[in-house]
C-alpha cells in the first residue's frame, strides 16, 4: 500500500538476417577482440523510445574499425557467444548492446516462458498500447542473424547455471523479478487480499494466473461489472514523497465517470516548500495541490445511483493488520497507523505517531513492489536486498557471470531506466572481451551443447519463428473479437499451436 507508480522445437531459433538493435550510436576502432572495435563510452540519457546513448566515436575511425576487423577474421578465432537469460527489456536490451558494438558476437537468450518479451508484454496496462511499441525493437533485435530465442526453458532446472558457463563464453542474469514483497502483517492472507502483481498478471494473462481468468475477455467483463465504487491509494509518506508521475496523475484525473478526491489539509504549505524542487517534483505537486482545491464537478453530484466512482489519496498511514469478517475468512478492513515523517524530501522517514484509524474495504492491493528471487545455488544472491552482487554488472566472485535489470539493481525505475542499466552490463562484457578478461581463444558450442542437455530433459525449447506462430494466432482471435490480440494463456496450448 506503498505510494508507488509503475515508476521485467529442439535445434529451432534459426538465426535470421537482420539488424542488432536501433541505438543512436555507432562503434569504431580496431580493438584487440576481433570485431569489437572501439568500446563506446558509458555515457547515457534519458531520451524517448530508447535514445539514450549520446556520445560515440567519429565516423572517422570507421575505415580502422574495418581493418581490424579484417585482422580478426584472418585470424580466425572463435566469435565469443554470449548467454542472456531473461527476455524482457533488461534481457534485450543488453542483448541489443552487445550485437550493435561487437561485430561477431553471438547472443543466445533463453526465457522460461514459451512467450518473449517480460513485462512488456505482462505488466503493461492494455489502455497503453504506445508503451508496448519497443517491443518493435526487441523484434528487430531477436531477427539478427547472429541472436537466436529460445523459449520454453527454465534455467536452474531444465539446465543450470553452471551448464551455460561452460557452452558460452558470457552468461549475463536478466531475468527480472517474479516475486512480490509482502506486507508482513496479520491478516494478510485472508481472502480479498492480492498483491498488484498479482492483480496485473490477471487482466494481462500471464500464464501462471491462467486459473483465475480466460484473458482479457474474462477480466473484462469482471471489470465492468465491477460494484466498486470507491478506491483509496495509501501511503505511509507524504505527498512530497509520491513516487507516480504527474502523466499518470493527470490519467487518473480524467478518468470518465470518476471524481478525484484529496485532502486540502494535506497541502497546506506545500506551493512554498516546492518553490525550488526539481521541476517534474513541482509541478507533479502543484497538480495535487490544484486538484485538491477545485471545487467538486457538477456531475459529481449525480452520486453513486448513477455509477459514479471515486478515488482518493490518503497520506500519512502505514498499514498494520488486514481485519477479517466476524467468519474469520475475508477481509473487511484495514487498520493502519498514522505517521508523521522526519526528515525531509525523498530521504524522509515514516514514524508511527501511536494513533490508529481503521478503513473499512473488501478488497486490499499491496502494492510495495516487486521481488527477485535466486536463480541458481550456484550464483551469488543478496536475499535481503533481493538483488545479485555486482559492480557494474559483474557478478562478484564468479568470473564470466553478469547481470543487468531489477535482478542488478532492485524493481525500480521504468523502462528508460532498464535500458540504461543493461546498456550498463553490456559495456561491461564488451570492455572484458576487449581487454582478455573473457577468453575467447577457445570456441564455445554455446546451443549446441544446451540443446543436447535439453532434448535429454524432454524439453522442447520455442525459437523465434515459433514465437512469431504465436503472435499470428493470437492477433487473429484479436481481430475476430475486435481488438489488437487475444493472448493464449496456456503454455500448452502454445506448445500444441507451434508443433502443428
Amino acid at each position: 500500500m506503498r505510494e508507488r507508480g509503475w515508476g521485467g522445437g529442439p535445434g529451432g531459433a534459426a538465426r535470421r538476417r537482420g539488424g542488432g538493435g536501433s541505438e543512436n550510436a555507432k562503434a569504431a576502432g580496431s580493438g584487440r577482440c576481433g570485431g569489437l572495435g572501439a568500446v563506446p563510452p558509458r555515457v547515457y540519457g534519458e531520451g524517448e523510445r530508447g535514445r539514450g546513448l549520446r556520445s560515440a566515436p567519429s565516423e572517422a575511425m570507421a575505415a580502422p574499425a574495418r581493418v581490424g576487423l579484417r585482422r580478426w577474421l584472418s585470424s580466425r578465432a572463435p566469435a565469443p557467444r554470449i548467454c542472456v537469460v531473461g527476455s524482457g527489456p533488461a534481457g534485450f536490451y543488453t542483448a541489443q548492446h552487445i550485437l550493435k558494438h561487437h561485430d561477431l558476437a553471438q547472443v543466445d537468450i533463453y526465457e522460461k516462458l514459451p512467450v518473449p518479451f517480460g513485462l512488456v508484454r505482462f505488466g503493461v496496462a492494455p489502455d497503453h498500447p504506445e508503451v508496448k511499441n519497443v517491443i518493435n525493437t526487441f523484434t528487430h533485435t531477436a531477427r539478427s542473424d547472429r541472436c537466436a530465442y529460445y523459449g520454453n526453458v527454465t534455467v536452474g532446472r531444465d539446465v543450470t547455471v553452471g551448464e551455460l558457463q561452460q557452452a558460452y563464453h558470457a552468461v549475463v542474469l536478466s531475468y527480472g523479478a517474479e516475486d512480490n514483497r509482502v506486507l508482513g502483517i496479520p491478516g494478510e492472507n485472508l481472502s480479498g487480499v492480492y498483491s498488484a502483481r498479482a492483480f496485473v498478471g490477471w487482466y494481462n494473462g500471464l500464464p501462471e494466473n491462467r486459473d483465475k481468468t480466460d484473458i482479457t475477455d474474462c477480466s473484462l467483463s469482471a471489470l465492468a461489472c465491477s460494484k466498486v465504487k470507491r478506491v483509496w491509494l495509501a501511503g505511509r509518506r507524504g505527498p512530497l514523497q509520491v513516487a507516480f508521475t504527474i502523466k499518470e496523475l493527470r490519467e487518473m484525473i480524467n478518468l470518465p465517470g470518476t471524481q478525484p478526491v484529496l485532502n486540502p489539509a494535506d497541502f497546506t504549505g506545500l506551493e512554498n516548500a516546492v518553490k525550488d524542487a526539481p521541476r517534474p517534483r513541482k509541478r507533479l505537486t502543484e497538480l495535487m495541490i490544484k486538484t485538491a482545491l477545485e471545487k467538486p464537478r457538477e456531475k459529481a453530484a449525480m452520486a453513486p445511483a448513477a455509477g459514479y466512482r471515486q478515488w482518493g489519496l490518503m497520506f500519512q498511514r502505514s498499514p498494520q493488520e488486514v481485519l477479517p469478517t466476524a467468519d474469520g475468512m475475508r477481509a473487511r478492513g484495514v487498520r493502519m497507523a498514522l505517521t508523521r515523517l522526519e526528515g525531509s524530501g525523498d530521504s524522509a522517514k515514516a514514524v508511527p505517531t501511536g494513533d490508529m484509524e481503521e478503513l473499512e474495504c473488501g478488497l486490499v492491493l499491496s502494492s510495495i513492489g516487486y521481488r527477485s528471487l535466486p536463480l541458481d545455488p550456484a550464483v551469488p544472491f543478496d536475499t535481503q536486498h533481493g538483488v545479485i552482487p555486482n559492480s557494474s554488472g559483474r557478478v562478484k566472485g564468479a568470473p564470466g557471470l553478469y547481470c543487468s535489470g531489477w535482478v542488478k539493481r532492485g524493481p525500480v525505475g521504468v523502462i528508460i531506466t532498464t535500458m540504461n542499466d543493461s546498456f550498463d552490463t553490456a559495456q561491461s562484457v564488451l570492455e572484458d572481451l576487449q581487454g582478455g578478461v573473457l577468453d575467447v581463444s577457445v570456441s564455445r558450442e554455446g546451443f549446441g551443447a544446451v540443446g543436447s542437455i535439453l532434448r535429454s530433459r524432454g524439453i522442447r525449447p520455442v525459437s523465434f519463428s515459433d514465437w512469431e506462430k504465436i503472435d499470428a494466432a493470437e492477433v487473429a482471435r484479436g481481430k475476430a473479437a475486435g481488438k489488437p490480440r487475444e493472448k493464449i494463456l496456456d503454455p500448452q496450448e502454445m506448445l500444441q499451436l507451434i508443433s502443428h
